[in-house]
Parts: C-alpha cells; sequence; structure tokens
C-alpha cells in the first residue's frame, strides 16, 4: 500500500484524541476521513503532515517511514481550511513558492506555475493579489500551490468549509477531476457525508478517535457496521439482530427500503 498508518495514538493530557489507528491507502486513491467535531480526523491529519508527532504508532508513504521526519521535509503537501496564502504576492508568486525549495530556475518555475493555474481555470488571475480574487478562486490557487511541487501525497482540512454551498458543489466536482488527471493520492478530512460520498475512493468513519469503518463509500453506505455509522450516514428505521448484524434500512433519501443478510 502507498500510504500506511499503523497503530498510531495520540494524547493531549489525560485526552486519547487518536486510539490505535490503522488503515492503508492504493497510489492515486482520495481518502476522506469523516467524522463529527472532536472525533480525532484533524489530528491524524497533522500527524500524517508532521505538525503532531504521534504518542505511539508509525506512518510509511511510498514504502518509507515518515513518523520522524519533520514537515518541511516530508513528500506531503497540506491545504488548510485557512488556506494559508500570502497576500503581498501575487497568484503566480503564491503558485510557484514552494518550487524554490528545489532549486528550479524562475522562467522554468513561472511555467511550471502557469500551467497549474491553467488546471485550476486561474492563468488569467496570474499577476492578481490574493485580495483581489474570490474565496474559490483562493481556494484554486491554494490547491495548485499544494499541488506543482508534485508531492506523494496531499493532505486537505475541510478546504471548502468557508464557501457556500453551490461554489462547494463545483469544488468538489473540480478537486475530483484534478485528483484523477494527475493520478494524485489524497487525504480529506470533512465532516460533511455527502462531500466524502462524493469524493472518496475510499472512506473511514472516526468518532471518539477510533476508525470505526473503513471501505469504499459505497460499500460502508449499505453495510454499515454500527448503529452509529448508519446514523451518521443518514440511514433510519434500521433493524439489528442481537449479535449486531443489520438486517433492514430504510434511507432518508429515498425512502427505499434494503434488506441485508
Amino acid at each position: 500500500m502507498y500510504l500506511e498508518l499503523s497503530h498510531l495514538k495520540k494524547s493531549f493530557g489525560e485526552k486519547t484524541v487518536v486510539e490505535d489507528l490503522t488503515l492503508s491507502l492504493p497510489q492515486g486513491e482520495l481518502l476522506c476521513i469523516l467524522g463529527s467535531s472532536g472525533c480525532g480526523k484533524t489530528t491524524t491529519l497533522n500527524m500524517i503532515g508532521g505538525f503532531l508527532a504521534p504518542d505511539s504508532g508509525q506512518i510509511l508513504v511510498d514504502g518509507e517511514d515518515i513518523t520522524a521526519i519533520p514537515p518541511e521535509r516530508r513528500p506531503v503537501t497540506t491545504v488548510f481550511q485557512s488556506y494559508g496564502l500570502f497576500p503581498h504576492m501575487t497568484v503566480l508568486q503564491n503558485v510557484v513558492y514552494g518550487l524554490k525549495f528545489q532549486r528550479i530556475r524562475r522562467a522554468e518555475a513561472r511555467e511550471k506555475g502557469l500551467r497549474y493555474l491553467e488546471m485550476v481555470g486561474l492563468a488569467d488571475y496570474a499577476g492578481a493579489y490574493i485580495h483581489e480574487i474570490s474565496g474559490g478562486q483562493q481556494q484554486r490557487v491554494a490547491l495548485a500551490r499544494a499541488l506543482i511541487v508534485e508531492p506523494k501525497l496531499c493532505l486537505l482540512d475541510e478546504p471548502f468549509s468557508n464557501l457556500d454551498a453551490a461554489l462547494r458543489v463545483k469544488m468538489r466536482q473540480e478537486l475530483k477531476s484534478l485528483q484523477r488527471e494527475l493520478g494524485m493520492t489524497m487525504v480529506f478530512v470533512t465532516h460533511d457525508q455527502e462531500e466524502a460520498l462524493i469524493l472518496a475512493d475510499r472512506m473511514a468513519i472516526m468518532e471518539q478517535g477510533r476508525v470505526l469503518q473503513y471501505d469504499a463509500p459505497l460499500h460502508i453506505y449499505h453495510n454499515p457496521v454500527s448503529p452509529f455509522v448508519a446514523d451518521f450516514l443518514g440511514l433510519k428505521d434500521l433493524e439489528w439482530r442481537q449479535d449486531g448484524a443489520l438486517l433492514k434500512i430504510i434511507r432518508r433519501d429515498d425512502k427505499e427500503e434494503h434488506h441485508a443478510g
């Protein structure tokens, strides 16, 4: 597997935020970590990015143990909720910023920057400053800046949460299209069930620091392993056997009855 998280644990004082988290992701797939506020999903992302050190456990990317490597030396980039763009720089200068650490010549960096701006539909805004473009355009700049350094893994921490509903839908489509075009491996953190179901190749549902279920979205949707998972994904009229197996569910959205084994 391309990304491997093995028995990760993180506590703050007496509170355990992530407990024995283990999962793996193939190259070129998008993983959505889904859960309500405080479930441990952002802490998990920050451990992968190197911004938090796990108390125990191991993180491997493409066979390399990066658990103890500082964030600036990891083959990983992160798109934060706040975007983290430089207001004194132009759109193009923001996008190519990371290339200077790769010792790429200025002319080559500019050419590559314009190519990535073209990918996200912002080639005409290369000379604009951040305050001169919209929130959705700023999100695209942040994404282009993360991808241009060609990381082995791209992390996204609720990147669309500051956008209005219509723009969120548009950005989801654009992100998924770009991820497939580049064959990029991504980990996307969200609390939005619809967002996760649309974007994910694989989905991990977290609660109280633990992964309750990890699988393809459609499999989880039709085969929730617990009442919590079913309820979190918006299912109702659940019937369970005493051993916890799901007998019958009815979706809230279509009121269609489904039977399980």
